[in-house]
């Protein structure tokens, strides 16, 4: 699950599938923050829903909405074909289904978990007779079931489920589909996290420069998040030039230019205050580049050097 995805998600993700408009019983496993989210915009819908959350209180006031309670997590699979997990990792499913009978279910793992963990767990579905979708989810529980927020998810597995049961898994957020591959919904969701967490460093840095200093944070905010908006175009440039191999196509500013201008961020750091230990690593490994003979490329070859 996405821990803080970016405001303006609806602009850049893929067009969100429509939600179904036939209700279809589902069984949803886990009633934590995300858990209950998915299940009121579930029950919002129309859609019969049957839950089941170790601790039973947290069902209450799902309960009170029209929701059925199991009193086990066999009995809430028993209940539905459809059964979506959000429990709280992945070594919480076999835990929650230990013993439970899957054979012909359609099981959504929603769990949040790395892309060895999801294939393993979807062959793990398969023993066991159920077909099998993961999930990876780009929002935060007050995003869920509120389409103007952007928010949707990742799956892959099986496309026969996801295709049968795409407009259901719609109602909370939009879909997107992204390989038969279990692994690769929790591919995605990683990729753009790791992108986000980096920005964040980089955000956090910039504060502390001006902490301190007759600078509002207020002041600096607006340009900082215009700066940043700007430079997302390099995100595209940098995907072309890893898929034709020249990462000279486009460059305005080489990677020689950027290490020796270098020198002025980490100085104006030390004259501020302000530790560089968010930016070191990254310029070493445009040190490490550019002493590889690429210093009329972009900062593309990065990538290259991060792969072990």
């Amino acid at each position: 699950m996405a821990t803080n995805p970016v405001e303006n998600a609806s602009e850049t993700t893929p067009a969100l599938n429509t939600p179904s408009t036939t209700p279809t019983p589902l069984t949803l496993l886990g009633l934590g923050a995300m858990g209950t989210a998915l299940a009121g915009a579930w029950l919002a819908a129309g859609h019969p829903l049957t839950v089941w959350n170790r601790t039973a209180a947290r069902a209450e006031g799902l309960a009170a909405r029209g929701a059925a309670v199991a009193a086990t997590a066999a009995e809430a699979v028993a209940a539905n074909r459809l059964v979506v997990v959000c429990l709280l990792d992945d070594a919480s499913v076999p835990a929650a289904l230990d013993g439970v009978d899957l054979t012909g279910k359609d099981l959504v793992n929603l769990v949040t978990s790395t892309p060895a963990q999801a294939r393993a767990r979807a062959a793990w579905a398969e023993e066991r007779g159920a077909r099998y979708l993961d999930g990876g989810i780009m929002a935060v529980p007050p995003m869920i079931g509120v389409p103007a927020t952007g928010a949707y998810v990742f799956y892959s597995g099986s496309s026969e489920l996801f295709e049968e049961h795409g407009a259901t898994l719609a109602v909370p957020a939009g879909t997107r589909y992204v390989g038969a591959d279990a692994g690769y919904a929790a591919l995605h969701d990683v990729a753009l996290l790791s992108g986000m967490y980096g920005m964040f460093a980089g955000i956090a840095h910039a504060f502390a420069l001006v902490r301190g200093e007759d600078v509002a944070p207020s002041e600096l905010a607006p340009l900082l998040g215009g700066w940043l908006a700007a430079m997302s175009g390099s995100v595209a440039r940098t995907a072309e030039q890893l898929e034709s191999g020249d990462y000279t196509q486009g460059v305005v500013s080489n990677l020689a230019m950027q290490v020796a201008g270098r020198q002025t961020l980490l100085s104006t750091a030390e004259e501020q205050g302000v530790s560089a230990e968010l930016l070191e690593p990254y310029f070493r490994l445009m040190e490490r580049r550019l002493e590889i003979g690429g210093g009329e490329e972009d900062l593309t070859g990065v990538v290259d050097l991060l792969r072990r």
